[in-house]
Parts: structure tokens; C-alpha cells; sequence
């Protein structure tokens, strides 16, 4: 085990030298958190997670079991991503390439990505967005808004704190930014 201050690392974990873990994160078994990868304050990180080098993850996130954070993803506060979620960060993955570049993901605050999600690199999850379970995100998904399919479709709006306030409208309604 990686002696973390102020976090809890179950000793099946591997927190890699030069990983930063902010204060009353806690990282559960048989996780792996590579170098120059940050987690910030009071997160949850989930059974047999992956947070990989370079990685950016906010305050107050839960990342729940079973997910790859894969270089170029970042997670800013309050993200929750549900369990056995998929981030890519290969737009054309090769076995060898020698060209290979990493294509970032960037899911906004408080955003909830539900369980077995695909994410596939290149995109951004909007603020308080609500990506379903299963859903497979081939583009930007706008802030507060409901996605769900394979390829992840328009479906509504969600306020902040995900429930559903409109059906099939394309326009966010009014009002919803200044629900608290």
C-alpha cells in the first residue's frame, strides 16, 4: 500500500509514486492510480478501477466499479460514472501505430455517466448532463441533457439533480439552469 495522507487506500490498491489523492478520498480494492494522475478531495473510488497517468479527476467525484479513466479523460467536480462505464482515447485504435495521439474526453461538473456507457473519446459531457446506462456517446452531449442508445440520442432535459423536467424537447427548458 502507497501511504496517501488524509486518504484511504485499501492495501489491495496501487497508488503509483507521484499520483496526487486529495484529503478524504477513498480509493477501494484493487484499484490502480498511475503517476501524474490526480484525484482531488473527497472522491469514491470504486473496486478494480483504473485511473491512468495524466488523468484529471474534480472533487466529490464517484467513479464506481469496473471503469478505465484512460489518459486524456477528465472528470471535473461532483461527476458520478456509473459502474463498468468505458472512456476511450483512441479515435483509430491500432496495435501498432506509430503515429498513435491521444483524444481527449472532458465530462463537466456534475455530470452522471450510468452504468456499461461507452464514451467515446473526442467528446464532451455538458454540466449536470445525464448519460443513460448503456448508451454508447458518439457526440457532444449538451449540459443538462438526458441521452440515451447506442448511438446515445437526445431523449430530454434533467435538472441538477437529474430528474427528468421535460421529454423529446430539442430546446432546454426555461428555468432549468436556475433550479437548485
Amino acid at each position: 500500500m502507497t501511504d496517501v495522507p488524509s486518504a484511504s487506500v485499501h492495501p489491495t490498491a496501487e497508488v503509483e509514486a507521484g499520483a496526487e489523492i486529495g484529503a478524504g478520498t477513498r480509493i477501494w480494492h484493487l484499484t490502480h492510480v498511475r503517476s501524474t494522475a490526480r484525484i482531488g478531495a473527497d472522491c469514491t473510488i470504486g473496486r478494480n478501477v483504473f485511473v491512468d497517468a495524466g488523468v484529471t479527476i474534480g472533487d466529490r467525484v464517484k467513479v464506481q466499479n469496473n471503469v478505465s479513466v484512460y489518459h486524456g479523460v477528465t472528470l471535473e467536480d461532483e461527476v458520478f460514472v456509473g459502474p463498468s462505464a468505458v472512456f476511450t482515447n483512441d479515435l483509430n485504435p491500432r496495435a501498432q501505430n506509430p503515429d498513435w495521439k491521444v483524444t481527449p474526453t472532458l465530462v463537466r461538473t456534475g455530470a452522471s455517466i450510468g452504468a456499461n456507457a461507452t464514451i467515446v473519446c473526442g467528446n464532451e459531457i455538458g454540466e449536470f448532463a445525464l448519460v443513460a446506462a448503456g448508451a454508447v456517446v458518439t457526440r457532444d452531449v449538451q449540459p443538462y441533457q438526458l441521452v440515451a442508445g447506442n448511438p446515445a440520442r437526445h431523449l430530454g432535459w434533467v435538472n441538477r439533480n437529474g430528474e427528468v423536467v421535460a421529454r423529446g424537447d430539442e430546446q432546454l427548458p426555461a428555468g432549468v439552469l436556475e433550479e437548485r
